[in-house]
């Protein structure tokens, strides 16, 4: 299955086009948080998506049913469309769908049921709300949107959430269930999470020391939060070949594996991970020398990016090492990030070019990984690493296709 077309609402712009240019620049979307007050925490910071308009993308009439981050998928969905040029009034829309990833889904919206239930009572409960607590609900408001017809679903797995839900959605077209699904993933910032996320000592600063995201960082001290969507349109080749779709990449092989451990915290060895990269690698007919690029799943997570550069250092044990590369430092964790990271592994293979890791100074893994500018490279082959709190893995091998593969056959 290849990639078409991808639709992104992210802190570093809203669109392929803005997205692609201040990644690569090396951009950074952290800053000092707006959307809500923070005086009472310890951490101030966060990748919070600016200068979105829901409305330039949402008809009037339904905009008002949906939450913030249904808003955000339906528009990166419209994006993602757009981009792949699929033409929805010829389409045969029981074939196309949507598999959303989402961490923790709308928690301002569950966070204000709550509140409204245990204080005023139920009577008092907006009856909009009610739906909107489902973690389904932004796949469900983008299919209702866009007339889509086909799979709907959403995968909870955590920080591996996004990448979860590009393998299930490749998996069903691979399989012949559907030609066209967009897949991704997205969480949004609000005073609830942020304060969940705090009291679990999630969030920079652990130490005590300057707020920041360092990923793989020896003085790393936690993560960022983060916000936003990314979902990439998916499709069979040959159908895309036949509509003349412009390909993008292709999704070659993925991966999964779980290990055991705490519900918050990570395994004490990389068993588990190393699972997932060697499935996923078997899958793509790959060994680990002809990956030329990794965006790993690095926030600045003081256990868990030590946990990931174990597993890739042994993984990558050979005498030619990948380029590596974590955006997280650009963008925070938002914990389904993975569908920033494909947008960008994607944009990596079709232009040639690996973005920074922004906040890395005193690299703590020895491979080569990209520090303070972007790095112009070919990549042909590239993986895509997933983490997650509790236990879960998942990796995903992007491909550089061939021209004459990427055009139709006109004879």
């Amino acid at each position: 299955m290849v990639v078409t077309g991808m639709g992104l609402v992210t802190p570093l712009g809203i669109g392929r086009a803005a997205f692609a240019r201040n990644l690569f620049a090396g951009g950074c979307g952290i800053r000092a948080i707006e959307g809500f007050d923070t005086a009472a925490f310890k951490s101030h910071l966060g990748g919070e998506v600016g200068n979105f308009s829901p409305a330039d993308f949402i008809a009037p009439r339904t905009l008002r049913r949906m939450d913030r981050l249904s808003q955000m998928v339906t528009a990166s969905a419209c994006m993602a469309l757009d981009d792949a040029g699929v033409d929805l009034t010829a389409a045969d829309r029981s074939r196309l769908g949507v598999v959303m990833g989402t961490a923790f889904g709308a928690t301002d919206v569950a966070a204000q049921f709550a509140s409204t239930l245990f204080t005023e009572g139920p009577r008092r409960v907006n009856p909009i709300l009610v739906p909107n607590t489902v973690m389904n609900a932004p796949a469900g408001h983008a299919a209702i949107e866009l007339g889509l017809r086909g799979i709907n679903t959403t995968l909870n797995h955590r920080e591996a959430s996004a990448e979860s839900a590009i393998a299930y959605a490749a998996s069903q077209i691979q399989h012949g269930r559907t030609d066209l699904l967009l897949a991704g993933g997205g969480d949004i910032l609000s005073p609830f999470l942020f304060t969940v996320l705090e009291r679990f000592m999630a969030l920079s600063p652990q130490d005590g020391a300057q707020e920041q995201a360092r990923p793989f960082d020896r003085q790393r001290n936690g993560p960022v939060a983060g916000e936003g969507v990314g979902l990439l349109c998916l499709e069979a080749l040959e159908p895309a070949r036949s509509r003349g779709a412009a390909i993008i990449c292709e999704i070659a092989g993925w991966g999964m594996s779980s290990a055991p451990a705490p519900a918050n915290d990570w395994p004490d060895n990389p068993a588990g991970p190393l699972r997932a990269l060697h499935s996923a690698a078997a899958m793509a007919n790959v060994c680990p020398d002809n990956i030329d690029t990794v965006y790993a799943a690095a926030s600045g997570g003081i256990k868990s990016d030590r946990l990931e550069a174990q597993a890739l250092e042994q993984f990558f044990k050979g005498d030619r090492k990948p380029v590596v590369t974590a955006i997280k430092g650009a963008l925070g964790e938002n914990f389904a990030s993975g569908g920033f990271r494909a947008a960008a592994m994607a944009l990596s293979i079709q232009d040639g070019i690996v973005p920074p890791t922004l906040g890395l100074r005193s690299p703590m893994v020895a491979l080569d990984v990209v520090q303070t500018k972007s790095r112009k490279m070919t990549v042909k082959h590239g993986l895509i690493n997933a983490c997650a709190s509790g236990g879960t893995f998942a990796a995903l091998i992007f491909a550089k296709m061939s021209p004459q593969d990427r055009t139709p056959d006109l004879r």
